[in-house]
This record gives C-alpha cells, sequence and structure tokens, in this order.
C-alpha cells in the first residue's frame, strides 16, 4: 500500500486497521501525506480503482465522531480520538 501511494509524493505512514481479536483486515486503513497537494494527487489517481482485488475508496479522514446511542458495542469503547496528527491523512 505504501508503494502504492509513494507513486504520488512522500507517504510519512501507511497502515491497515486490524481486528483485535482476529487480527483479520477491517477493511480499511490510512495513509498519512505530509504534503496536500500531493495528497489530493493521490486521492484523485486512486480513488474507485482497484488494489490488490478490491475497489478502494480514496478520500481525506474524518475526525470520529461520537457515539450517540449511550454505549458502546463489543467493548470498543465510544468517544473521540481528538485533533489529526500532522500531515495529511488519506482513507482507503
Amino acid at each position: 500500500m505504501q508503494a502504492l501511494f509513494e507513486q504520488y509524493g512522500e507517504v510519512s505512514s501507511a497502515n491497515v486497521v486490524t481486528d483485535r481479536e482476529t487480527g483479520r483486515s477491517r477493511g480499511f486503513g490510512f495513509v498519512e501525506m505530509p504534503n496536500e497537494a500531493e495528497g489530493e494527487a493521490a486521492i484523485n489517481a486512486l480513488n474507485e480503482t482497484e488494489f490488490e482485488g478490491r475497489t478502494i475508496n480514496v478520500n481525506v479522514a474524518r475526525p470520529k465522531t461520537e457515539r450517540t446511542d449511550g454505549g458502546s458495542r463489543g467493548g470498543y469503547g465510544g468517544g473521540s480520538r481528538g485533533g489529526e496528527r500532522d500531515g495529511y491523512r488519506r482513507r482507503f
């Protein structure tokens, strides 16, 4: 995944989010690119393309929102992650 995004610029980090119990991919991940213009180029080029046999959606990550249902499911808790880290994050 990092090599895919590096075609469009510098990548600070790239990770696939995995399930804590099974270790399997949860179907999304994050790529951080410090240059906004390069990040936009990656979004424009890669959104709705195929990667490893799957169509990917690439966009700017939104901050996690607080849950309104009054509780958590599966013991994972709710709440906000706070501010984004330095750089430009993509969700894919």
